[in-house]
């Protein structure tokens, strides 16, 4: 099982952020775990200065912009 996590205060773009990781999980079919990470000191432990960021396994793949569903389903599927 993959750990995605997603950082973002909040904003519109980190909800999409996060509606679009959702989207990907199910048309892929894998199994994951989202966790959203929220607190912006946590959000710097990562060294991201822009959100939105997509985290796979706690690697960065994805940082200062809202990814599209497809873009993560490949993502997934690595």
């Amino acid at each position: 099982m993959k750990t995605i996590k997603i950082l973002g205060t909040g904003c519109p773009k980190c909800k999409t952020t996060y509606s679009n990781v959702m989207e990907a999980i199910e048309e892929s079919g894998v199994e994951a775990e989202v966790i959203k990470v929220e607190d912006i000191e946590k959000i710097m432990e990562y060294n991201v200065m822009s959100t939105p960021a997509v985290l796979v396994d706690e690697e960065i793949k994805i940082k200062g912009r809202v990814a599209k569903v497809d873009e993560i389903v490949k993502l997934l599927s690595n």
